[in-house]
This record gives C-alpha cells, sequence and structure tokens, in this order.
C-alpha cells in the first residue's frame, strides 16, 4: 500500500496543502495524484531473503527520482518523507520503492551498488515540513523574476521549472534550448538578487512536457509524465511501416515532436510485414496496370487500382504473390481476382440469370395484356362479379341513380343488349320512308344498316309537322336531311333525358 503524508498534497492538480481531487486522501494508485508512480508487487510475497536489500528509491519534485542508502535500517514505508543528503546540503524526498524491486530497478537504469550511493540521515520531522513549504513559496517568484531577466539579456532560452532545496541553499533552474547558450551573466544576477547558489539545466523537449504535465490527444495523461522515464529516437519511418498519414500536427505531441507512442507497436507490425511482399512495381493484367494503393497488415489483404478507373480491389497476399510469379514468367491474367476462364464462368452464370429474369417478366407482361383486351359485359366480367359481389355492389350503390330507378351500369348493359336487335330491323318501328338512291345521301352497309332518326321530345303533345305543300317540295331534301342526322347522332349527345325511347309515330 502507498502512503504519502496529507502535508504534500496532489502534485499535478494544485491544490497544496489540502489533498482534493479524488478524494483518495493523497494515495491515489492509478498514478494520476503524483508523477512516477510505482507499485510494489511484491510487497505481499515473502521472499527467501534473511535481510531487505538497504537501497531506497526516493522521489523528488515532478518525478526525479535517486538511488540511496539506508544505513541507519530506519523502518520505512513507500510514501514516507525523508532527508537524504545531497551535494553541498540535504534535501527532502519521499519514499517510492522498497525492497527487491529497487535491485531490478537499478539494474535496469545500469546502476552500480557501490560506495557512490548516498545516505539516508532521518524521518522528516514538522520543523523540516514547515521549512520546505516555506522553501517551496520562494518558486513561483523566483520563475517569473528569472523569465523577466532573459529577456532583458536577449538570451533564447525557454526556463521551465525551478527546484529549490530544502534547507534553501541552491537552487536549480531547467531550461530548454535549441542552440548553446552563454549564461555566465545570467548566473551572476541571479546569484546576487536571490543570495543563492545557482545550477542550471539543460533537459529536451521531452523532458520538459514530462515535468510540465497534461493530457494527450488519447485522452490519457502523457506517458512521459506518469510511467515513460527513458526516451528513445522517433522517426517517420515508424509511421511508414504503421501506414499512418504523414501529417505533421497528428504525429506531433505537446512537446513538439514526434509521438513516443508510435514506437509502441513497432515490432509487432514489423514482424507481421515479414510475409507482405514488396511492390515496387505494377501488377501486369489484360485489363491493364494495377497500382498499389494501401495495405492491411494484419489483414493480409492489398488494395490495387487501375489508373482508368477510380475504385479499388481488394487482393488477397497469396493472389498477390501468384500473379507477380506470373509476371515474371511472361504471363498476365485476365483480372486481378481472377484468370480468364473463371471471368468467363462467371459472365456466362451472370447470363443465363437475365435470362431467367427476362422469362419471368415477359411472362406476366402477356397475361396482363390478355386480361386487358376481355371486352366488359362478357363471361369473364360475369364470372369476376361473381367471385366480388362486394365490389359490385359498391359500385352500384357509389353510382347515382336517375328518373327511371336504375343506375348507370344496368342502364348501359341493357341499351347495349337491345341496340343490336333495333339496327338489324330498322322499319320494326313503321319507319316506312322512301330511301334516297343518288350519290348524295350515304349508303348502308352490310351489318351497319342505317338508324332511325330519334325526335325531339314533346311533352305537351304538339303537332310540329309542317304544311303539306312544304313536305312535298323538300321530300328529297327530308330524306338527305334524316340521313346526315344519322351519321352525326353518335357524335353528340341526346338533348333529352338519358333514359327516353325513340318517337317515331309520326
Amino acid at each position: 500500500m502507498i502512503y504519502i503524508d496529507n502535508m504534500e498534497g496532489c502534485t499535478t492538480c494544485g491544490t497544496g496543502q489540502e489533498v482534493a481531487g479524488c478524494g483518495s486522501q493523497g494515495s491515489c494508485s492509478s498514478g494520476g495524484c503524483n508523477k512516477m508512480n510505482s507499485f510494489d508487487w511484491l510487497a505481499n510475497m515473502e521472499l527467501p531473503v534473511d535481510k531487505e536489500y538497504d537501497v531506497i528509491e526516493v522521489r523528488f519534485k515532478n518525478g526525479r527520482k535517486d538511488f540511496f542508502r539506508n544505513d541507519q535500517s530506519l523502518p520505512l514505508a513507500t510514501g514516507e518523507a525523508v532527508i537524504v543528503d545531497v551535494p553541498n546540503g540535504h534535501h527532502m524526498g519521499y519514499v517510492s520503492m522498497m525492497g527487491e524491486l529497487v535491485r531490478l530497478q537499478m539494474r535496469k537504469k545500469k546502476v552500480e551498488d557501490n560506495g557512490e550511493i548516498r545516505p539516508i540521515y532521518r524521518l522528516a520531522s514538522d520543523k523540516d515540513f514547515n521549512k520546505y513549504h516555506e522553501v517551496k513559496k520562494r518558486e513561483m517568484p523566483t520563475l517569473y523574476r528569472t523569465r523577466e531577466i532573459i529577456h532583458d539579456l536577449n538570451l533564447s532560452m525557454k526556463l521551465t521549472d525551478v527546484e529549490f532545496q530544502a534547507d534553501n541553499t541552491k537552487a536549480t533552474f531547467y531550461y530548454s534550448a535549441d542552440e548553446r547558450v552563454d549564461f555566465r551573466e545570467l548566473i551572476k544576477i541571479l546569484a546576487s538578487e536571490f543570495k543563492i547558489r545557482v545550477e542550471m539545466r539543460q533537459i529536451s523537449l521531452r523532458q520538459e512536457a514530462g515535468r510540465l504535465g497534461g493530457v494527450g490527444s488519447c485522452g490519457r495523461e502523457l506517458c512521459c509524465s506518469t510511467w515513460l522515464s527513458e526516451f528513445k529516437s522517433v522517426s517517420t519511418s515508424s509511421a511508414r511501416y504503421q501506414n499512418l498519414s504523414l501529417n505533421p500536427s497528428k504525429l506531433s505531441g505537446q512537446c513538439g515532436r514526434l509521438k513516443c507512442c508510435l514506437n509502441y507497436e513497432l515490432e509487432t507490425y514489423l514482424e507481421a510485414l515479414q510475409d507482405i511482399p514488396e511492390i515496387n512495381v505494377p501488377l501486369v493484367t489484360e485489363k491493364g496496370e494495377a497500382r498499389l494503393q494501401k495495405t492491411d497488415i494484419f489483414r493480409r489483404i492489398m488494395w490495387f487500382g487501375y489508373e482508368s478507373e477510380n475504385s479499388w480491389y481488394s487482393i488477397p497476399i497469396d493472389r498477390v504473390m501468384e500473379i507477380i510469379r506470373m509476371n515474371k514468367r511472361g504471363q498476365h491474367p485476365a483480372t486481378l481476382e481472377s484468370d480468364e476462364q473463371q471471368v468467363a464462368d462467371a459472365q456466362a452464370a451472370f447470363a443465363s440469370d437475365l435470362d431467367q429474369l427476362d422469362k419471368k417478366y415477359s411472362s406476366d407482361n402477356k397475361r396482363r395484356k390478355k386480361k386487358r383486351r376481355k371486352k366488359p359485359g362478357t363471361s369473364g366480367e360475369a364470372r369476376t362479379s361473381e367471385q366480388n359481389p362486394s365490389q359490385k355492389e359498391s359500385r352500384e350503390n357509389r353510382e347515382p341513380k336517375q328518373e327511371g330507378g336504375e343506375n348507370r351500369s344496368n342502364r348501359n348493359r341493357r341499351n347495349r343488349s337491345r341496340r343490336p336487335a333495333r339496327d338489324n330491323n330498322p322499319q320494326a318501328k313503321g319507319n316506312t320512308a322512301p330511301q334516297k338512291t343518288n350519290g348524295d345521301a350515304p349508303k348502308a352497309k352490310e351489318g351497319n344498316p342505317a338508324i332511325p332518326p330519334r325526335q325531339k321530345h314533346n311533352p305537351e303533345g304538339r303537332d310540329q309537322r309542317k304544311p303539306e305543300g312544304k313536305a312535298e317540295q323538300s321530300g328529297e331534301k327530308k330524306e338527305g336531311g334524316q340521313q346526315g342526322r344519322r351519321r352525326n347522332f353518335r357524335r353528340r349527345k341526346p338533348s333529352g333525358p338519358r333514359n327516353q325511347k325513340p318517337n317515331n309515330k309520326e
């Protein structure tokens, strides 16, 4: 378990002496409250060691760590404040790691266990805590004043942080610069103004981002401020191997350099790329030259595209290697997916499917045309009316009835059944007038006899016959007029009621 004195507070939240934020009272195990936290996964295990390892790892401001020896066998625990020996004085830090993990950490950082390791004096007392907090209050004013002096001296350097020792005798200034800086005049001014020993320490941009802290584009705290202590060089080839777009705004971190996380999965990508062929020339097919557009390393798929087309074709790695071998032998496949024979079979199958669809829809169209050709009033119509009596009733109820008490559909059906009989016997109703034989009068054809004229409706029964003299003089014209009226009878609508029969009793 990690123990941190409450007087130290949260180092990243800036809450001062009182612990706030997550409410874990300064013992945050996720690494959010303190930088470079370590988890002792051997703490609850019994090790076959008679004596515990006496070297202790101590953490200072902003995650800076160093190793010290516990010569006095003090009863220490992780998170306790101790006073340690430093050059030209003493300093206060917090125990971050103990036991066998320290031995492994020293081996990793290549630190030798010899007499150069400085000792631990004692546990920190209340007096040490009070003096340490008074010294820390000088850090921010000193930082702002030093930046003003650097601006006045026109020095091309960026001051990042200031750290005072617990004994208030020395201050370390951390800065970053692109070129070598001559800060001898600056050291004289700082020593005379603050009355302390001055140490200037240059750090890289990645170390600067780690000391300042922040949140990355992934939504987590920066790796350099939480757990990453060694910075390896990152090149753009790491992005190329992982098929990432070479966009500086996306590949660079808060430090302005390439992100350190580009190296995390690089070995896995390099191992997967061993089975993927290198495409230096386009693949040649009968359709044309196909150029590589994209490669999915873990799915083992490569996308190719023709210059004359905008679409891409996904080809497995095995098929790509087969095409490469064929091109070396001077052979060209029909397409990227398959050879010529397979393509022909696929086209034949596709054509057969189209023929089946054509036959299906052509038969349906013929059936529909046959149904449309049937005239109304035939047996088919009667059969449909018998099958759907509800539709017939609804149609009859929808049509308004006329004077005779019949609706329109019944009246039309009755008139169609009577009309042919009336046309075949034009003299059956007393029409015995002689017909004109000259060329002016229309001749009646076989199967289409002349239709008798329809008289106007005379509700009062008045005699509308003309005088005999006039009738004899215009006898021939009267018959021709009747024929003309017979021809126009089919074109115009009757002036009288629809259900009245023609009156030929003249």
